[in-house]
This record gives C-alpha cells, sequence and structure tokens, in this order.
C-alpha cells in the first residue's frame, strides 16, 4: 500500500533502489514523477497486446498440476492441460488436421511416465489423472516436462510432492481457479476451501494492546475469516499463537524487511516450524508494491526463494499498486497471489477530478500520483484492475495467479477525503469477486466501526461455511458474466461441482436508483432457492425470482448488492 509504506517505513528519500523505469534518479511512483519540478514523460514498462505470430496459427499447449503442492498421504493427482489454437503463442499448427493432439508427461529427470493421453485442439482446462506412488516426497520441486506429436515439442513446470507435517497447516492453491485449500488440525487434516476475509491489523493500536486476545476475538465475533497482522516474532507470539487457537486463518507479514534475507529466514522459520505454531497461518506476504517504488526486479524473486526455501507449505503474496508497470517483471517468479491495492473512493474530490494531485501535478498516464493509479476515481477502478491483470496474463501466455482485493477502508494523507460508504465497499468486494478474486484484506484495522460491522456481515455470507457460498465460490465454476441488458449491472455465477446449484453475484454500480425491471440470463429451469445476501432494495422495490426464465427483481438502488443461490434443473 501506498499508505502502509508512508506510514511505517517513512518516506524513502534515497533513490539509489528506484532502478526500474526512466529517470531513476527523479522522485516517482509507478514510474511517474509527482512532483511539479520535474517534467512529464513516458514511464515505460507498459504491457502491450502482443503482435500475431506470423506462422499462425499456433497450437498453444500449456499445463499445471491441480494443485500447487500434494502431500504423501495422498494416492493421486491432477494435470491440467490446456490445447488453445492462439496467434500469438505456441508452436505452428501447419497442416495438422488431427482433431486430437498426442501428449505424454513425464518426470525430467529419470523420465517416469505419469501421463500418457490425448486432449482436443483448441480445448482448455481438461484433467489428467496421475498416481503419485511412483514419486518420491521432497522438499523441493520436482520438475516435469509435457510432450506432445511426433515433432517432440515440450513444455515444463514443476510438481510439488511434499511429505506430510506433523503439526501445523498447509494451503495449497487450486491452478484451476485460483482457489485456497487449507488443512489443519481444526479441518481433521483434511483440505478445506477457505476465502480470506478481513484485514492488515496494526500493531501499535490493535495487536500491542495488553488485551491483544480479547480485542482479536471480537475482531473474529465480527464474522471476519481473515487477517495480515503487521507485526513479527518475537513481539506478537501471543497473538499468533491466540489467532491459532480460534482457527483465525492469518497471513504472515515479512515486507518490511523483505530485502534482509537472514531476517526473512528467521521469520519464516518462527512462524512455520515453532512448536505448536501456524496452525492457522496461511499464507506469507512477501513485498509491498515494489511497482510503486520501482523496486530491482531480482528483490521479490529473491525473497520468494528464500520463503519457499523454508516453508513450501505455503504459498505466498506480493501486493502490487500500478495499473501498467513491468507487470510481468514483477509477478513472475516472485509471487503465487498477486494482490491489488486499489484506493479509488473519494480521490475525485481530493484531486479535483484528477486534474490535479497534493504534489500539484496533473494525473495522468505519464504523470502525477492521486492515491490510485490512472483511476478514475469510482467502484469501477476495482473491477477494471482486475480485467487488466487477467489480460496482461493472457497477453503474455502465462498461466494465471490466484488474486486478491486489498480494498480502501480508510482515509487521510492528502489523497482520500473520506472513508468508502458501506454499499461503495460492498459494491466493490462483489465486483472483485465477480473478477474471480480468491481473498479480501481490506486496508487497515482498526477501522472505522461502520466499516468493521460492515464487512464482518458480508465476510460471514462469502467465506462461511453455512449455506455454502464459500465453496461455490472457491471450488465452483466460474465465475462467468451474466447478462443483464443495464450498462450498470454487474453480474456473475459460479455453479457448483455437481452442477445443481449456482451463486449469483449482482451489482449495481450506479449512484442512482434503477427503477423498472432488472433482468439477468440465468440457466433454463432455474428457481430461486435462497437469497443470502441482499442489500439491493429501496423503497417499494421487488423480490428477487425467477420470471420467464430469468432472474429478475423490480427496482435496484444505487449501489445495491445481492447474492442469490439458484436451484438448477440438471
Amino acid at each position: 500500500m501506498w499508505s502502509v509504506a508512508w506510514l511505517l517505513l517513512g518516506v524513502i528519500t534515497t533513490v539509489t533502489s528506484q532502478d526500474t523505469g526512466n529517470h531513476p534518479d527523479w522522485p516517482r511512483w509507478c514510474g511517474k514523477v509527482y512532483k511539479p519540478d520535474y517534467p512529464s514523460f513516458d514511464p515505460g514498462g507498459q504491457t502491450l497486446p502482443p503482435a500475431p505470430d506470423p506462422l499462425a496459427p499456433l497450437l498453444h499447449v500449456q499445463f499445471k498440476p491441480r494443485y500447487s503442492l500434494y502431500l504423501d498421504s495422498e494416492k493421486t493427482g491432477e494435470f491440467i492441460v490446456s490445447a488453445e489454437i492462439s496467434q500469438f503463442h505456441g508452436t505452428r499448427l501447419g497442416n495438422n488436421t488431427s482433431k486430437n493432439v498426442e501428449f505424454h508427461i513425464n518426470t525430467t529427470t529419470d523420465n517416469k511416465v505419469l501421463v500418457k493421453d490425448t486432449i482436443p485442439v483448441n480445448s482448455t482446462s481438461k484433467l489428467f489423472t496421475f498416481k503419485l506412488a511412483g514419486l518420491t516426497p521432497s522438499l523441493s520441486p520436482i520438475q516435469v516436462t509435457l510432450t506432445y506429436s511426433t515433432q517432440g515439442p515440450s513444455v515444463k513446470t514443476t510438481l510439488l510432492y511434499l511429505p506430510s507435517k506433523p503439526s501445523g497447516s498447509v494451503t495449497r492453491i487450486d491452478n484451476l481457479n485460483g482457489g485456497l485449500h487449507h488443512l489443519n488440525a481444526a479441518s481433521n487434516h483434511t483440505f478445506k476451501p477457505i476465502l480470506p476475509y478481513g484485514f492488515y491489523a496494526s500493531y501499535d493500536n490493535f495487536l500491542a494492546l495488553p488485551n491483544s486476545s480479547s480485542v482479536i476475538q471480537s475482531y473474529a465475533d465480527l464474522g471476519l475469516t481473515g487477517m495480515v497482522p503487521l507485526s513479527h516474532y518475537p513481539e506478537s507470539a501471543s497473538a499468533f499463537a491466540y489467532m491459532d487457537s480460534i482457527n483465525l486463518p492469518y497471513m504472515f507479514d515479512l515486507r518490511e524487511n523483505y530485502t534482509n534475507q537472514t531476517w526473512v529466514k528467521e521469520q519464516v522459520t518462527a512462524a512455520a516450524t515453532t512448536e505448536d505454531s501456524g496452525e492457522a497461518l496461511f499464507a506469507y506476504w512477501s513485498v509491498d508494491e515494489p511497482d510503486g517504488w520501482q523496486a530491482p526486479f531480482s528483490a521479490p524473486v529473491e525473497t520468494y526463494a528464500t520463503i519457499s526455501s523454508v516453508d513450501p507449505y505455503h504459498p505466498i503474496a506480493l501486493v502490487l499498486n500500478c495499473q501498467n508497470y513491468f507487470f510481468e517483471k514483477y509477478s513472475a517468479g516472485a509471487a503465487d497471489i498477486l494482490m491489488a491495492d486499489i484506493y479509488p473512493i473519494g480521490i475525485r474530490d481530493s484531486s479535483a477530478n484528477l486534474t490535479k494531485s497534493k504534489w500539484g501535478t496533473p494525473c495522468n498516464a505519464t504523470y502525477g500520483d492521486c492515491g490510485c493509479d490512472n483511476c478514475a476515481g469510482s467502484v469501477l477502478d476495482v473491477p477494471n484492475r482486475f480485467d487488466d491483470l487477467n489480460k496482461y496474463e493472457k497477453w503474455l501466455g502465462l498461466w494465471p495467479k490466484s488474486k486478491f482485493f486489498n480494498p480502501q477502508a480508510f482515509h487521510g494523507e492528502g489523497y482520500w477525503p473520506r472513508d468508502p460508504s458501506p454499499e461503495e465497499s460492498w459494491a466493490m468486494v462483489l465486483l472483485a469477486l465477480n473478477r474471480g478474486v480468491k481473498g479480501i484484506l481490506s486496508w487497515v484495522w482498526p477501522a472505522s466501526e461502520e466499516l468493521g460491522k460492515a464487512h464482518g456481515r458480508l465476510a460471514s455470507v462469502v467465506s462461511g461455511e453455512e449455506d455454502g457460498v464459500v465453496g461455490l465460490l472457491v471450488e465452483g465454476k466460474g465465475p462467468e458474466k451474466l447478462s443483464t441488458g443495464a450498462t450498470e449491472v454487474d453480474a456473475a455465477g459460479w455453479v457448483d461441482k455437481e452442477g445443481k446449484k449456482m451463486l449469483v453475484s449482482v451489482v449495481h454500480t450506479g449512484e442512482e436508483d434503477i427503477e423498472g425491471s432488472v433482468e439477468l440470463e440465468v440457466p433454463r429451469g432455474s428457481r430461486v432457492g435462497k437469497v443470502v445476501w441482499d442489500e439491493s432494495s429501496g423503497n417499494g422495490d421487488g423480490n428477487w425470482e425467477i420470471q420467464e426464465g430469468k432472474l429478475t427483481k423490480n427496482g435496484l438502488k444505487g449501489m445495491g448488492t445481492a447474492l442469490v443461490i439458484l436451484e438448477l434443473s440438471g
């Protein structure tokens, strides 16, 4: 967070570490100067659409293990294989008229065959089972190779097959859709879906209080299901222990001193291997906004390697701030989870419609800093940013990483004159979920009482086990965009593994109420099972119901939100 760095680390005045982009000797944020003493220039580092390959059409084959790790207590695993026809990535398709691609997946070092099968041309995300029994558990990744066609082109990835742990937790990412699965004593040592939803929690104003256990319990009692404690060992050992005891999932913070690899190793060792520690640990936060600070590209990669060498049982997250500044350089090899700081609320008020920042400069693609990079100052900046990140991965031919959203729950610093309202907060969170986000961690706790309760209410719905919403969001097929017929209404759906239920998320992104009927295209034969969240109604508005094969509602208030579970006919 821009605010994190300034609040906790102080203003960074030296520029020796700002060695990416243009004019590294000038004060910049996201590669752009933000003081009027300096002229505007192209910051560089933009990810752009690729040019079509002259040999297109191409066959773009990709594969990944279904899960980011497997344990030696499991008997089988799965690979996800895609074989898309592409204009940009892959090998020449030529005159091959076959409708299927033959392939085999082998371990690279000893050539052990794991899978030998075929996949239809231009298909994606097909699953292929393999046996784990022939592999040796190791704390190091196993190199695997997929070879296809008689010409023998190949692609490579890694498989993590770990010894089971006698205590503590394990978290893995589902590479099919980015969701997290967590294992610990509270889950009876089986993997269960989680969607962490909470706040970055202050040390001085929260964790360091004499009654830290009591205030952490009050936090959890709001319905919040995740935390990033802004503290470390040994000063907050008792707070971590209490979160472990109540099974409150937390992400361990390493960003304050992430370039000191000795310190990083000591902290990870304490978090993961201390006796009776780490039961609720679900991930590490390695680096905060390296793109904003123009940090050396190698720094996040080095920290990632240090963390994973000590603890391969948990994923590593990194926060991005910029809309389009060296995306690949700051994400590839540096994180398993990409988190995005998107703080748009109020910046139009403080920046005169983004024409002048607190620094006295305009804010645009080549100049200035207004608190939210290249933002318009509305809730729509959130889905637009995740659309951008997903688009960059597609353009670069990368396997998509899991995404988290860091909502704004604060004001100040000359950028943000007010907090978001509860309605704006709910809208931003559901818009992020509609783009496939798998975790919500707001900056910063303690927040206002109003926002604490507001986020707790929504967290208890989307990440609680009641009604199965967390399973649909984490494990369901989706999100699939749903047609609404209204430009200001954003909707998405997730279908469960059995194809019997569908979760529908609806957000009215405008500030004015919609009068009249709102209609969503849903599968034929659907019926409303349960409305699990409804902040969509103004006075006199109707209920959610199925009419003529569509999910409909008469009237939708500005910034209205809803979550509806449909029963499908199958």
